[in-house]
């Protein structure tokens, strides 16, 4: 099993992030954990580290429906940038949506490493720290 330095988990939704947080917490595998309220604030910090490896994140957990810059609009933003990143990053698409449409549309997006619908289990975070 790879460590996982930093994860990104890019969600509105307060009580879904802390519990998030608590199920990598309890699995001992990451060292940081860094929250995002809207793809917005996301992408733009994303941009200004771009060419640092050490500060990039291994893994994006990515929410669909936020304000401001939601998860197709960062998405958008990221292809454009991912060229321009020194580093890996498996994204995966976090979501409550169960629309065989979103998902379908998620994984057709080549930057996209799979989707997940929410919650995310303790279970369910090591097997994507395995793949």
């Amino acid at each position: 099993m790879n460590p996982v330095k930093t994860i990104y988990i890019i969600d509105d939704d307060k009580l879904f992030v802390f519990l998030t947080r608590k199920s990598i917490e309890e699995t001992n595998l990451v060292a940081d954990i860094k929250e995002f309220g809207d793809g917005q604030v996301a992408i733009e910090n994303l941009k200004k580290i771009a060419g640092d490896t050490e500060q990039l994140p291994d893994i994006i957990f990515l929410d669909l429906s936020m304000p401001v810059m939601d998860g197709w609009e960062f998405l958008k933003e990221y292809i454009t940038l991912e060229p321009k990143i020194d580093k890996k990053i498996k994204l995966y698409i976090f979501s409550s949506s169960i629309s065989p449409h979103d998902i379908e549309r998620a994984n057709s997006i080549g930057v996209v490493t799979d989707f997940i619908i929410k919650p995310l289990s303790k279970e369910k975070f090591i097997e994507v720290i395995n793949s």
